[in-house]
């Protein structure tokens, strides 16, 4: 429904581009004012922001690098001042790990990319979850990842940040639930977004995304907006009932 989320706050963690970006425009389509954090792209949160705006729905933009507490912090202050409250949290942003063998992999790397995942999770949950805890009622969605269910080799920073991110959401959803609290995974194959067409190209040899409709399940490469539709069915009246669960989005295994 197009007013589902009428009346609800959303903040989308890496929500200028790709998936996040696709995450942010469905939920202003189903009603939710957005919250939009990014970390060096401005350019593309505030066209995304734009975007929601024409929508009729309220859209901002904040800055913060989520492996930061203080920034998290301050961020969080900034958008609550700003909407009053936050009711769904999308904890989204991410970055990839270089395609290392683990005896290979730089430690600092291996910090920078668990830090972002697991830890930025951690912050963004533990600053808005009190205050949802006073909302009718409060959604927390993470973007993991098959990688953290295949565990491949030469990904160990990712794999263990989206195992970590994956470790917060069961522990979180038992914790809240008494609060009204929803806590979900969704985990997607790969997308087409920039990190996904990176990784294609990376893995195998792709220039184009095109190149791989063909092989793809039902003949398409998995969109952003396929995502986003997870999220959305999370975090609307159709999954009042359900938390504590990971929805995986690839096509059945690709």
């Amino acid at each position: 429904m197009a007013d589902e989320l009428s009346g609800r706050t959303a903040l989308v963690t890496g929500g200028g581009r790709g998936i996040g970006r696709g995450i942010a425009l469905t939920l202003a389509r189903a009603g939710a004012d957005v919250a939009i954090n990014y970390t060096r792209t401005a350019d593309a949160a505030e066209a995304t922001a734009t975007e929601i705006r024409a929508l009729g729905r309220r859209a901002e933009i904040y800055p913060a690098d989520v492996s930061d507490f203080a920034q998290c912090e301050a961020m969080v202050a900034r958008a609550l001042a700003d909407f009053g409250q936050i009711g769904i949290l999308v904890n989204n942003a991410g970055i990839a790990s270089r395609g290392n063998a683990i005896v290979d992999t730089d430690p600092a790397e291996m910090e920078r990319v668990v830090r972002t995942h697991a830890f930025g999770t951690f912050y963004m949950s533990r600053l808005l979850v009190p205050q949802m805890r006073e909302l009718e009622r409060g959604d927390v969605v993470m973007i993991s990842s098959g990688a953290a269910q295949s565990f491949g080799g030469r990904g160990a920073p990712y794999n263990m940040g989206k195992a970590a991110q994956e470790a917060v959401a069961y522990t979180l959803a038992k914790e809240e639930r008494q609060h009204g609290i929803r806590v979900n995974v969704v985990a997607p194959g790969l997308v087409e977004s920039d990190m996904g067409f990176r990784l294609a190209r990376a893995t195998r040899g792709i220039s184009d995304m095109r190149e791989m409709d063909e092989r793809s399940p039902f003949g398409f490469v998995c969109q952003p907006e396929d995502i986003a539709n997870a999220v959305l069915y999370l975090v609307g009246e159709s999954g009042r009932y359900v938390t504590n669960q990971r929805i995986t989005v690839n096509g059945g295994g690709f």
